[in-house]
Order: structure tokens, then sequence, then C-alpha cells
């Protein structure tokens, strides 16, 4: 599949489903860099955690983005999140960081800034990057742009299952709830919200498995790469 154009691919979608795993394992066989959106707003959370800086306060937020630095590493096994060249790719997995990085991630001058971080990243091609605006805000010019989607109750269930927790109904229900809530945040923020770019391939995972995923995605890049 490896094209000597290096194309600049994105992947949205709401969360759990399944932007990450698809992203890396395309990266990792295309020799491409796979960028986290996510992974970017989870450390910069972190981050206003530690500083005990409020979530609602945009202008602190910028302050506090403008001192850091985070950078992604690619190795095999995903990314490492270096945050001012601290490893803290396990700690922003941690439900308190998730959470909190949707909340710092609505606030219009912190998008701005990460999107300008991202675009610099990104600038040679050759990347896999996935978020919730990577195809409308980051790179609307991308080579190929996926819409990753699932129903909400499927979208949970993996992502309970992701954390190794044994099956509990009812806590399995109230990830589901805060998914919906995420969602909702997502979809309705004044700056960039998460929507389908109108030449996306939009795929609905609900019923697929990663392996039916990944063709999909695999065929857009196909047609890309004819196109160039």
């Amino acid at each position: 599949m490896n094209s000597e154009r290096k194309l600049v691919i994105a992947i949205d979608g709401p969360a759990g489903a399944g932007k990450s795993t698809i992203a890396s394992r395309i990266a990792r066989k295309l020799g491409y860099v796979n960028l986290e959106s996510g992974a970017m707003y989870r450390a910069l959370a972190l981050k206003a955690i530690e500083g005990d800086v409020g979530f609602d306060d945009e202008a602190g937020l910028v302050e506090l983005a403008e001192k850091s630095h985070i950078d992604l590493e690619p190795s095999f096994d995903g990314n490492r999140v270096l945050l001012d060249a601290q490893n803290v790719s396990q700690r922003i997995r941690d439900r308190d960081v998730t959470e909190a990085a949707s909340k710092v991630s609505v606030h219009p001058r912190v998008r701005e800034w990460m999107v300008a971080r991202q675009r610099a990243m990104g600038a040679g091609g050759g990347i896999v990057m996935e978020g919730r605006d990577i195809g409308t805000k980051v790179f609307p010019n991308a080579d190929v742009k996926i819409f990753l989607d699932a129903d909400p109750s499927v979208r949970g269930d993996r992502r309970y299952r992701q954390q190794g927790n044994e099956h509990d109904p009812k806590k399995a229900e109230a990830l589901v709830a805060e998914l919906r809530q995420r969602d909702h945040r997502d979809r309705t923020r004044a700056t960039s919200p998460l929507v389908a770019a109108s030449d996306a391939v939009v795929i609905d995972s609900t019923q697929l498995s990663i392996d039916e995923v990944l063709e999909r995605v695999e065929a857009a890049v196909r047609k890309a790469s004819l196109r160039g």
C-alpha cells in the first residue's frame, strides 16, 4: 500500500468508535506517523490538573499551553506522549484526565493553539491523525477523510472492556451515560463541533470487526493513492 506521495489521512469520530486502534494500525502498515490529537488535549488537561488551573479558565489554559511542550514519539506499541519531556503515556489514559480533556477542548483559543501545533507536526504529510475535527478543521484538505462512528452502547461496551473491568452492568451503564454526555459536548460546542466532513467516508462500525473497518479504510487510502 505504500506510495511515493506521502498522504495526510484524517480519522474523526466520537469517543469509543475505535479511531485510535484503526489509526495506529494504518500508520504502522504505511510506515506513517500517528498523530493523536486526543493525546495532546489529554496532556494539556493533565498539566491543568497538576497546576490547579480551572477547566473553565480559558485564558489560564491558553497560558499553560503556550508554556508547554507536548511531543508524540511513535513506537511499535503506539505513541509515547511526552509532556515537558516527561513520559505521561499511561497517566493521560486515566479517567480523570480523559474527562478533563473533554472540558478543556471546548475552548476556542485552546483549540486554535492545538490546531497550529498539529498542522506544523503534519505539514510534510505521511501522517495519520485522529480526533474530532481533523478533516473539518485541522486538515480540511486531507487526502483521505474517514468518519468512524458506532452506536453509543457498543462504544461504551468497547471502552469498558478496554479498561479491563470485570462485568458490572451498573458501571457499564454509567460509562455509556458518560459517553453520551461527551458526545453532546463534542457535537454542540461552538467551535469545531464533531461532524463528518462533506467528503468523508463514513463508516459505522457497530456491526463490524476491527479487520472489516481496516479493510474499508485501506480501500479509501488506495483510492486516494491512485488519484495522486
